[in-house]
């Protein structure tokens, strides 16, 4: 296992952090982790050099804690730096941060969390947890000996995130998505080194877009670019060496759900390291962007000149939902997207057909079409 730098901590990270958010389930029920696999996979990790564990609350329907709590005995608490996460959603007021850690120790049955992350940052939970003083309580906490360090893992834009690293001084480490889909997407590679360059550890989650990276074989487009690639690698194993070549990031956290994910992982990590891909490489990978970029149907650039709109239809993001399920092909995802993440108000069959978005938009898209288009795909049964 390689090891590096963790912020300004006296303490290597392993290349590779287990993530117990995909762990391999019993009757497709994320709530049944089957635990005998999930602990030999775990255990066989930390055996092999890994010594960086993140779990959270809502994990596998809030059993994640509670299982790593078990995976973590017989001394296997003492191999590793253990993370979980306050759900920064569920704070209503502030007895709930004694509450909610009070809980997850429970849950872990531990004495101590190494890294206590506010999870899932973004405007609005931030400004919430500002008003109730989360940092006076999380430095009467650290003094107790709850956790030991106060950290955070975010999704919302730069500008948001800047104002969360600077906000507070002794910020231990940032946790953000990040892949060579994602260098400018939420926190990004200007995120990344922001918060790198205060002194902050950087977790990277996501390397691989949620699996989406690691299709093999990929689509066809972008086979045809790795095929030309130096090394004999997997999709997956490319996409985690582009982010560990990086100096900025600290560990690369994988949610592996089954045991051949964690030996393909920690063989990929023995043999990662800052700067390892050559200029070439990197232009492949570039490559290779661009060919899942071509695949979507939709050239949007989300420059948001057709906002807004009249009814209020959230085109930009309507066009991402259905531009990833298409590059993906994922249209199930794609689905959950448009249900969950887009309020009924602003779905695409409320546009009304006006033109002023068409008429507005630099790409010349046909926007109207392409709303009826999206709207019907992405409203079909499963």
């Amino acid at each position: 296992m390689k090891y590096r730098r963790f912020g300004s901590l006296d303490w290597k990270v392993s290349a590779l952090g287990f993530g117990t958010m995909r762990l391999p389930v019993l009757d497709n029920n994320s709530g049944k982790i089957n635990e005998p696999l999930a602990m030999e996979m775990i255990r066989h990790a930390i055996d092999e050099g890994v010594n960086y564990v993140d779990t959270a609350y809502p994990y596998h329907q809030e059993q994640s804690e509670r299982f790593v709590g078990r995976v973590l005995k017989d001394g296997y608490r003492e191999k590793v730096k253990l993370a979980t996460k306050l759900p920064s959603w569920l704070v209503k007021e502030e007895a709930d941060f004694d509450r909610l850690l009070e809980e997850q120790l429970r849950r872990l049955d531990v004495n101590q969390i190494d890294f206590y992350l506010l999870h899932s940052l973004n405007a609005k939970t931030w400004a919430n947890l500002q008003g109730l003083d989360v940092f006076g309580w999380a430095e009467k906490k650290m003094v107790e000996g709850l956790f030991s360090h106060l950290c955070f893992s975010f999704h919302d834009g730069y500008p948001v995130f800047e104002s969360i690293v600077k906000a507070y001084d002794n910020w231990t480490m940032a946790q953000i998505q990040y892949n060579y889909m994602d260098k400018d997407y939420q926190a990004g590679q200007k995120g990344l080194r922001l918060a790198a360059d205060r002194g902050l550890a950087v977790v990277v989650m996501e390397p691989l877009r949620g699996g989406r990276l690691a299709k093999n074989p990929a689509p066809p487009q972008v086979e045809a670019v790795w095929a030309r690639g130096e090394y004999d690698w997997t999709p997956a194993a490319w996409a985690f060496h582009w982010v560990w070549n990086q100096p900025e990031v600290s560990t690369v956290l994988s949610g592996m759900s089954t045991l051949q994910q964690v030996e393909e992982n920690l063989e990929t990590a023995s043999a990662s390291g800052i700067g390892r891909l050559t200029e070439q490489d990197l232009a492949l990978v570039e490559e290779v962007r661009s060919a899942y970029e071509g695949l979507a149907p939709i050239p949007c650039t989300q420059c948001e000149y057709c906002l807004p709109c009249p009814n209020g239809v959230s085109i930009p993001r309507v066009f991402a939902i259905y531009n990833e399920a298409s590059m993906y092909e994922e249209f199930h995802n794609g689905r959950w997207a448009y249900t969950n993440q887009i309020s009924i108000e602003a779905r695409a069959d409320n546009c009304i057909e006006c033109g002023e978005c068409e008429a507005a938009c630099p790409q010349n898209i046909e926007i109207i079409e392409w709303l009826v288009k999206s709207h019907e795909i992405l409203t079909e049964p499963q």
